[in-house]
């Protein structure tokens, strides 16, 4: 169970990170004047981004199966945001 949450820790991090880098491009782009990211994608980043840490943070609190569920949520979110936002 420890190396499950490990690793839905580091997923949210990644997560984390690419919210960063939406968020940079988005700025850069507004202030060159180049299309960046849209609204939209700043929305999905923004809400996955604060699910999948507040899942994380269950997954890191608590034993047994709502550890196992707070990882789930975060693997299945980030998945979801990859498939939509960044392969789609």
């Amino acid at each position: 169970m420890t190396a499950v949450r490990a690793l839905s820790g580091v997923v949210a991090g990644g997560v984390v990170a690419l919210l960063c880098v939406v968020v940079g491009a988005a700025l850069i782009g507004a202030r060159r004047d180049f299309p960046g990211p849209g609204g939209e994608s700043l929305t999905w980043h923004v809400l996955v981004t604060v699910v999948v840490v507040a899942a994380q943070i269950v997954a890191d609190r608590r034993r047994g199966a709502a550890a196992l569920a707070g990882s789930a949520v975060v693997f299945v979110m980030t998945g979801a945001l990859l498939w939509t936002q960044w392969w789609g």
